[in-house]
C-alpha cells in the first residue's frame, strides 16, 4: 500500500510566525498584465481554513494599495469541497473567487490557498474578461508550481532487548522507519518515526520476530 495521499504544495503553511512579506518558502507567485491591469497569482499550502486565512491576511498586508486581492481555497484532499471557502473582494459576483476556485479544485494538489491581486489599469475587461483573467492567472501558477507527496507520519516509543538491535535495523528499511531518539539503559528504548500507514504492520512484525518480547510505550500520529 502505499504511502503517499495526494500532492500538496511544496511550500511551507503559513502561521502567525511566518515572516511578513512571505519569503518564497511560503508563496509560489506568478503575474501578468492584461489590459493594462497587473494580476498577482499568489499561492500558499494550507491545511485548514485557519491557516488559509493566515495567508490570505498576510497578501492583503502586503498589497493594501491593491483595487482588488480575490481568493480561494481548498484545503483538503484533491477535489473535496467539505472545506473551501472565496471571495469576489469587490468585483462583480462570481467573476473572480468562484473562477479561482473551480479551477484548485480540478487540480490533482490538495491543500492549497490562491489570492490574486489586481490593480487596475483603466480599461475594463467585462464580466467574461474578468472571469478569464482570474481563472488564467491561477491557472498559470498551477502550472508551474512545486508539488510534493502528502504522507502522515506516525510515532512509535518501544522497548526492546539488546539481541534484537540487529532484528530492529533490519526491518527499519522496509517500512521506511527511521531512528529519532535512542536511550539505551537495561533495556533500549528507541523514538521510531514512520508513515502512519506502516505503524501497525511494523508494530506487529517487530513484535513477533521477538516473540512478543517488545514493549509498545507509545504511538501517536503526527499532526500533517
Amino acid at each position: 500500500m502505499s504511502n503517499v495521499l495526494y500532492k500538496v504544495p511544496k511550500l511551507k503553511l503559513c502561521d502567525e510566525k511566518s515572516p511578513f512579506p512571505l519569503s518564497p518558502d511560503y508563496c509560489f507567485r506568478v503575474q501578468e498584465e492584461i489590459k493594462k491591469s497587473i494580476f498577482i497569482a499568489s499561492i500558499g499550502h494550507a491545511n485548514s481554513k485557519e491557516s488559509a486565512k493566515l495567508f490570505i491576511d498576510k497578501i492583503c498586508q502586503e498589497f493594501p494599495d491593491a483595487t482588488h486581492n480575490c481568493y480561494a481555497f481548498a484545503v483538503g484532499a484533491p477535489k473535496d469541497t467539505a472545506h473551501i471557502g472565496q471571495s469576489d473582494n469587490g468585483e462583480p459576483h462570481g467573476t473572480a473567487g468562484k473562477p479561482m476556485l473551480n479551477i484548485l479544485l480540478h487540480s490533482d494538489i490538495g491543500e492549497i490557498v490562491a489570492v490574486v491581486t489586481r490593480y487596475f489599469g483603466g480599461i475594463k475587461l467585462g464580466t467574461g474578461g474578468l472571469v478569464k483573467a482570474y481563472q488564467g492567472a491561477v491557472a498559470h501558477a498551477m502550472d508551474e508550481l512545486p508539488s510534493m507527496d502528502k504522507v502522515i507520519y506516525a510515532e512509535v516509543t518501544l522497548c526492546c532487548d539488546y539481541e534484537h538491535i540487529n532484528l530492529l535495523h533490519y526491518h527499519l528499511p522496509q517500512f521506511e522507519a527511521k531512528i529519532i531518539q535512542e536511550d539505551f539503559q537495561e533495556r533500549i528504548t528507541y523514538l521510531i518515526e514512520l508513515p502512519a500507514m506502516q505503524k501497525d504492520i511494523f508494530i506487529e512484525t517487530f513484535t513477533n520476530a521477538t516473540n512478543g518480547k517488545l514493549q509498545i510505550k507509545n504511538q501517536i500520529i503526527l499532526d500533517s
